[in-house]
């Protein structure tokens, strides 16, 4: 493996880091993910991540979802008579999961925590799954072997083309005169996993950008990722009636077979 291509991801990854006298004054943490953010849809649009799951997937097999969220990763490609385990460190995304499983029939397990610390107690599936994760692990090298290690048939990532704050480029320089780098990237990720020794395949597409969320929505959810406070939400929506986020986004799926 090549060293310098994890080490690389790990130094830039924390150039995305926050100023201490930013997030030292921010009422609310810009980290956290409210779990209504993942509900699953009844009708879960297709995508590549999904099809590369499902297409290897056969009766009777099981899916492991790393950082499951509600577990759209895993239910888009399961049906009837499958197994869905999922791992998250929100005990509220692991009841959901449970709940969408339940309902679909399918027979769960969960765990609560971080990947890759609850791999040694969590079971092997024949797909493994992690969607939108990569971005928030530095040390990414252990990381995808968990995966890999876990999985008998194949490995599906997906993340989006460039880092998802990204989006928010603009906005942290009209906000607080902060530039944002550029890496890491998906096809970092890709190379990462090549020099893993794994066959690595990447394939890039373009989605909607999450569900659409009411104006008022909008403007809080930018408030706490720019660390503001509620003083600012005029001003916010003025920013995003003059500079709207851009509602498309460049998605990659990363997938390789064992």
């Amino acid at each position: 493996m090549s060293i310098n291509s994890a080490v690389q991801w790990k130094q830039d990854l924390a150039s995305w880091g926050i100023p201490d006298d930013i997030l030292n004054q921010a009422p609310t943490s810009p980290w956290i993910h409210p779990p209504a953010m993942f509900t699953v849809p009844e009708e879960i649009p297709d995508s590549p991540s999904h099809s590369k799951a499902r297409e290897i997937l056969v009766g009777g097999d099981s899916i492991l979802d790393i950082g499951c969220g509600g577990g759209i990763a895993a239910f888009a490609a399961v049906s009837q008579g499958m197994h869905v385990i999922g791992v998250d460190h929100q005990s509220e995304m692991l009841t959901m999961f449970a709940s969408n499983a339940q309902a679909r029939g399918l027979t769960h397990e969960e765990f609560l925590g971080d990947w890759p610390d609850l791999s040694d107690v969590t079971p092997e599936a024949q797909v493994v799954t992690c969607h939108h994760v990569a971005y928030n692990v530095p040390e990414i090298a252990p990381f995808l072997e968990a995966l890999n290690q876990h999985a008998t048939k194949r490995v599906v990532v997906e993340i989006p083309a460039m880092h998802p704050l990204s989006s928010l480029t603009s906005a942290w320089q009209h906000f607080w005169s902060l530039d944002r780098p550029t890496n890491p990237t998906a096809s970092d990720l890709h190379a990462i996993a090549c020099d893993l020794g794994f066959a690595a395949h990447i394939q890039q597409w373009e989605s909607d950008f999450g569900r659409p969320q009411p104006f008022e929505d909008q403007v809080r959810h930018l408030r706490i990722r720019l660390c503001l406070d509620e003083s600012r939400d005029q001003e916010i929506a003025d920013y995003l009636t003059n500079s709207p986020i851009n509602r498309k986004r460049a998605l990659a799926t990363i997938w390789w077979d064992k």
